[in-house]
């Protein structure tokens, strides 16, 4: 079908409703990948939601979820996408009236010819029994219980400390208890931000500032662009934001031979080895010191500000009494370091060894299946991850509540093996393992196209 001419086109998006009876202006896949905001004359973005086509060339900067992950679906097809991130899909629809241009031609397919379109009214189906079950639903208690844990945990690093003293061994165990503490109230800032805790999104945002920022002294709005565009094109270069990891390591088979190939020179066939000495010791108590406040001030996000500073000046309060100054400081990096080799290692062995490439444009059961892998459940294993052991049915169910995870996966599954689907999941320490062992498997690649291509 040919292209429509572009004084129709820009008709279309002033009165979508026009044309021969009243009907909506009809648009072509051709049309709409030509929308991307990249190499097209007046950088339009436009996409479509359940065949109808919205122009979000003036609104992605607006948009709540951030400009980035909206604009990752230009040129594309976004129903999976805005049915798994949005909890009130009508409320939200209503909002998007005013950027409704047409909608998709009747000969036109629901998805683009590289989506299986069987896979996706089988996972819609299953998103339905989602619904139906009940799963995407909060338990209070259980959550109320998460957040008891987590300031039992500081109270008890406090007390060992007043009551034992500052020697080593104490200092030791206070620093393991707020450690612990703070990488559960990771994990629970990280529920907070799907809208998984509260069926009501704004009380998810509120208590989310108070955990994320009083209790980890991060700002809440850095987390939430960040980790949204993480979710919505997962291991997608350019597009998620976690694989950000040049020139330090490089990762995946195709930007490991680009790399090679344009001879980009770092040692990356001992990133293997360096691995463990930079990015689990470091990434907490250095980058993610200083980015996330640039970024605060950046934005003039004060209110984020005020929760981040809110942190450090009870952390000062609390513990400076008991350590003095210098030794506040030591035991600040100390608790730092750990939370940091414990998040990174968690949250890394469910995407690093999967595939990793530009986006494809893949429907979102394939795209999460590719990108993410499972580890095996066990008490330990869900209480150490956070639920992140779970990490398809999560990435799947964004704001599925983590702990009815394991209630979905038996259906995850099924749904693999009737489409042939690999449903990775491996132990805890094989998971850590295979780490390792693709970024060896990366470097490899990278040395191999640097000195013979």
């Amino acid at each position: 079908m040919a292209l429509q001419p572009e004084h129709e086109v820009k008709e279309a998006k002033k009165n979508p409703e026009s044309g021969a009876g009243s009907s909506p202006r009809r648009f072509t896949w051709e049309e709409i990948g030509l929308r991307t905001g990249r190499g097209h004359p007046q950088q339009e973005r436009w996409l479509v939601i359940d065949r109808k086509v919205y122009d979000i060339s003036q609104f992605y900067r607006r948009h709540p979820g951030g400009a980035q992950v909206i604009s990752h679906f230009a040129g594309q097809d976004a129903t999976e996408a805005f049915v798994a991130f949005h909890v009130n899909h009508a409320l939200v629809r209503k909002y998007m009236s005013s950027l409704l241009i047409g909608e998709l031609a009747p000969d036109e397919i629901s998805m683009k010819p590289s989506k299986n379109i069987l896979l996706v009214e089988d996972f819609r189906d299953l998103r339905a029994t989602v619904e139906r079950m009940g799963l995407l639903n909060p338990n209070g208690l259980f959550f109320f219980l998460n957040f008891l844990q987590i300031l039992l945990l500081e109270a008890a690093s406090w007390i060992t400390l007043w009551y034992f003293g500052t020697s080593l061994v104490p200092f030791l165990i206070s620093a393991v208890l707020l450690t612990t503490s703070l990488s559960q109230a990771g994990y629970l800032q990280h529920d907070l931000g799907h809208f998984s805790v509260f069926s009501k999104p704004k009380w998810n945002h509120v208590v989310q500032k108070f955990v994320i920022g009083q209790l980890l002294g991060l700002p809440a709005s850095w987390w939430n662009l960040r980790h949204a565009q993480h979710h919505a094109k997962t291991n997608c270069f350019l597009k998620d934001p976690d694989l950000n990891m040049h020139p330090w390591f490089t990762l995946g088979k195709v930007l490991s031979v680009e790399l090679g190939m344009k001879k980009k020179f770092m040692p990356y066939n001992h990133q293997h080895k360096y691995y463990f000495v930079t990015l689990p010791p470091f990434l907490f108590p250095v980058y993610f010191q200083y980015f996330p406040l640039h970024k605060t001030i950046q934005r003039r996000d004060w209110a984020d500000l005020a929760w981040m500073l809110s942190f450090y000046i009870r952390f000062f309060l609390t513990y400076e009494p008991l350590l003095g100054v210098k030794s506040l400081l030591g035991f600040y990096l100390l608790i730092r370091v750990l939370e940091s080799i414990w998040l990174v290692w968690v949250t890394q062995m469910n995407h690093i060894p999967m595939n990793i490439d530009y986006d494809k444009n893949l429907d979102w059961f394939s795209t999460q299946l590719q990108a993410t892998c499972n580890v095996d459940q066990s008490l330990f294993n869900d209480w150490f991850t956070g639920h992140l052991n779970f990490h398809i049915e999560h990435h799947l169910f964004p704001t599925m509540p983590r702990h009815n995870y394991w209630k979905v996966a038996p259906l995850v599954k099924s749904l693999c093996a009737k489409h042939s689907i690999e449903y990775h999941c491996k132990p805890l320490l094989t998971g850590f393992a295979d780490i390792v062992h693709s970024l060896k498997d990366s470097g490899e690649l990278w040395l191999d196209a640097y000195l013979h291509k």
